[in-house]
């Protein structure tokens, strides 16, 4: 999948909470209102999907975001392969959850992940390890990535997750 560039104005200012999802642990970042800076929250263990969603929710809350990046890892030709497919699964069970818990539905767009993690790497060897642990450091870097994008108004599209109210 190739996405298309969309020649937009950037989205209304707001927290956005961002992240990388493994089947190990899921690394969760977020911004301040504005969209300047990024941070690297937390890395959650995976438990069982409801305690996974219960806990990205209340940390969605926590966080007052009205956004979702949900990073997607896809093939370095930007090809989607299998674990693209499961991210998409997985994040529009996370949306369809995350709606059922506080009422209300919030949106999730995916941006490419691919190098994220050599790029946390990078940032580890830069500035040292960070507590939040590596898996949020890569959710800061795609949530940087993904700001970037949307300052210079040239968001790649590579879908997004709309939910209407319950």
């Amino acid at each position: 999948m190739i996405p298309q560039l969309l020649h937009t104005r950037p989205e209304t200012p707001g927290k956005i909470l961002a992240l990388d999802v493994g089947d190990a642990r899921i690394g969760v970042a977020t911004c301040d209102p504005l969209g300047l800076t990024v941070r690297p929250l937390r890395t959650l263990r995976r438990r069982s999907r409801r305690q996974d969603f219960d806990a990205l929710a209340q940390i969605y809350a926590e966080e007052e975001a009205g956004l979702v990046v949900c990073g997607l890892p896809l093939n370095m030709d930007g090809s989607e392969g299998p674990q693209a497919r499961k991210a998409r699964n997985w994040a529009a069970r996370f949306a369809r959850a995350l709606r059922a818990i506080r009422g209300e539905p919030a949106p999730v767009v995916f941006w490419d992940e691919r190098l994220s993690s050599f790029a946390a790497d990078e940032w580890i060897a830069e500035a040292g390890p960070h507590a939040a642990g590596q898996d949020a450091i890569a959710a800061a870097v795609i949530l940087r990535s993904f700001l970037e994008a949307r300052r210079t108004g040239r968001i790649a599209d590579y879908g997004r997750i709309d939910l209407p109210d319950v």
